[in-house]
């Protein structure tokens, strides 16, 4: 498989990267065997290996020819390329594609570089690192696009304006958000933006066991904690591992919430709202509609005024026993909510396979007061 057509698949793709030191973070993994590293990566579910072929890096073409060695999934050969002929041996090394910085680059080595790849059946990975690259990217036809979060000149990592910049990039192409990923919240994050794939690296290298890391984070489906109203409770919802933090402003709840609280690196905050839409500073809106003076049934989560994934629910202080199955028939993402617990959240995954679970009142012990037992449990069991 070519390499943009393994990051077009539906979902969110995973580019996972073999580099042993990096000038921003030090040494990372000295002793990475690429070879078993790229093996290990495939059986995690990567869609590609990103192999650092720069002295650098602490790389060499060699770490590619083991890599390729070892796995089938296509490989991209990372490193500073500004000369037509170190691609060919680059293909000859079992490159599948590689990537050029736009930073680096005038348009016309861009576009010579990319006709060269072209003739020897190499994918280009187009980095940009600012609007200015992203706009010359476009027009140079670059698909697929990354990136980058990282200032390559002060190594400083600005994800609010790569997700900016993920979000202007045309629907057409497929664009890679690049580095600083290191929980399952920034990945999303870079997929509601629009991100098709994200390129991770130092969280891979510096983990214990890197496969597992990324397992850990292209895992579905998300967890959501709702009905948050306190700072402790927040804080076991995000030890225990949820991704997304619920908190209820409608006036009429009795579990609403003050404000948005501040939320960690590792969740996304999600504001509550039924009826009337208002800036609430979290990083996304759940919006219901308001049916006679309570929540209508399904809402819509928005980035933005973007809507990102439907959340289907059930109807308001109501049981309905074809939720789950009518859930099943809808397209797209879901976030599915509506009476799940520890007990029952594993049948409600197999039956509808969600993008993410909430949970709210049956991890309560009075409305707006969570059982942190419970919650340990639900993201036990979701994650089991």
């Amino acid at each position: 498989m070519r390499f943009r057509d393994a990051l077009g698949r539906p979902g969110l793709s995973a580019i996972a990267e073999i580099k042993r030191r990096s000038p921003s973070a030090g040494d990372l993994r000295l002793g990475a065997d690429p070879a078993a590293l790229a093996r290990e990566f495939e059986r995690a579910g990567a869609a590609a290996v990103s192999v650092l072929v720069d002295e650098r890096f602490a790389g060499s073409i060699d770490d590619l020819r083991a890599a390729r060695s070892a796995a089938s999934l296509p490989l991209l050969a990372k490193g500073f390329f500004r000369a037509p002929d170190e691609l060919a041996e680059l293909k000859q090394g079992g490159a599948d594609a590689v990537l050029f910085l736009l930073r680096d680059l005038d348009d016309d080595q861009v576009t010579q570089l990319m006709s060269v790849a072209r003739e020897l059946h190499l994918d280009a990975l187009v980095e940009a690192h600012d609007a200015e690259e992203l706009d010359r990217a476009i027009a140079l036809g670059a698909d697929p696009i990354g990136i980058n979060a990282r200032d390559l000149s002060t190594f400083d990592i600005d994800r609010f304006a790569q997700l900016e910049l993920v979000a202007r990039a045309p629907g057409d192409r497929i664009v890679v958000a690049e580095s600083g990923i290191e929980s399952r919240a920034q990945a999303a994050a870079a997929e509601l933006a629009g991100a098709g794939a994200v390129l991770i690296g130092s969280a891979l290298m510096r983990a214990p066991d890197p496969a597992g890391k990324l397992r850990e984070l292209i895992d579905r489906p998300l967890v959501k904690i709702c009905g948050l109203t306190r700072e402790e409770d927040l804080a076991v919802a995000a030890e225990a591992g949820a991704d997304l933090a619920g908190f209820i402003l409608a006036r009429e709840s009795p579990r609403r919430a003050e404000r948005v609280l501040p939320v960690p690196e590792t969740m996304l905050s999600v504001a509550v709202l039924v009826g009337e839409r208002f800036e609430a500073g979290s990083d996304l809106i759940q919006l219901y509609e308001r049916v006679n003076g309570h929540r209508g049934r399904d809402a819509v989560l928005l980035r933005g005024d973007e809507p990102v994934a439907q959340v289907l629910d059930l109807p308001w202080q109501q049981q309905d026993p074809e939720h789950h199955a009518r859930a099943a028939t809808r397209q797209g993402r879901i976030v599915l909510a509506g009476q799940l617990a520890p007990d029952n959240v594993r049948e409600a995954i197999a039956t509808v396979q969600p993008w993410a679970v909430d949970a709210s009142s049956r991890l309560e012990l009075s409305p707006g007061i969570k059982d942190h037992d419970r919650i340990r449990a639900f993201v036990e069991a979701v994650r089991s």
